[in-house]
Order: C-alpha cells, then structure tokens, then sequence
C-alpha cells in the first residue's frame, strides 16, 4: 500500500513490540455494550510510526479471515486508543474474540474491530469492508447511532 517501509510481522514479533494496556468500552451495533475493557496489545500509531505512510495515505484497510475487511480513514486509526490487541482483561484473546490479533477502535462500532487481523493496507482512496457493502454505516460512529448508510 501507500507505505515508504512496507512490513511483514510474525505474531511474536509483534508480541515483542513496547505492549500498552488501555480500558474502552465496545459497542456492539445490536444495541448492546461492555463495558471497562482493559485490552492489552500494541498501539496503531506505533505500527505506523514504523511503515511510514506516504502523503497518499488517508485511509487503512484490514484483512482478516474469511476474507472480512473493513477500512477507516487514517486519522481515526491514529487516536491513541487504537490498537492491535492480543489480550483482554488480563487474559490472552481467544479464537471467538479475535486471536490471535483484533483491531480494537473504541470509538466506533464493534464490526470495525475486525478480529483475526492478517494484513493491513494503506490507501488513498477508502475499500469498503465486508459490513459497509452490505449498506452499515461506514462511519460507525455508536454516539450518534450510525448503524445503516
């Protein structure tokens, strides 16, 4: 993608990158939240720190399995709450919540918190994900309930 230093990461790679535990609450578009949850991983902003997106870049695509996507502009990936998480709540991520590595984003719905990340693009135009081309919201934004486009 729109990257100067294009990346490949093994999960313990990024297991060994400097590790923030940071507390968000996670909104589910059913109407339904958690809340308090301490997730443990790494920040996004430091990922990118590391790829050094070009000035073409304004939005980020993620691959997960089973070929989900979703995709947001490149600001709201760089709040610091973002992360690629491995844990919660003191506890490694299970397979049903998105091990071994999930996108969290606390200020949008849950269904842009991809889980099994596998890969990640950087782009200047933005990719619909799997949700958004099914006509969900692609700002997803749970405080103004932006759940359909």
């Amino acid at each position: 993608g729109e990257v100067r230093e294009p990346r490949r990461f093994t999960y313990q790679e990024l297991r060994a990158l400097p590790a923030v535990i940071d507390t968000s609450d996670f909104h589910c578009v059913e109407g339904w939240s958690l809340l308090d949850c301490a997730w443990e991983g790494v920040r996004f902003s430091d990922l990118c720190d590391l790829v050094s997106p070009t000035e073409r870049a304004r939005f980020v695509t993620i691959g997960c399995e089973r070929d989900y996507t979703t995709s947001l502009p490149l600001p709201d990936m760089l709040e610091p709450d973002v992360l690629l998480a491995w844990g919660l709540d003191g506890r490694d991520l299970t397979p049903e919540h998105g091990f071994p590595l999930r996108l969290v984003v606390p200020r949008k719905y849950a269904y842009k918190a991809a889980k099994w990340v596998r890969w990640i693009r950087f782009t200047a135009e933005q990719e619909l994900g799997y949700w958004e081309a099914r006509g969900y919201s692609n700002r997803a934004d749970p405080w103004r309930e932006e759940r359909r486009a």
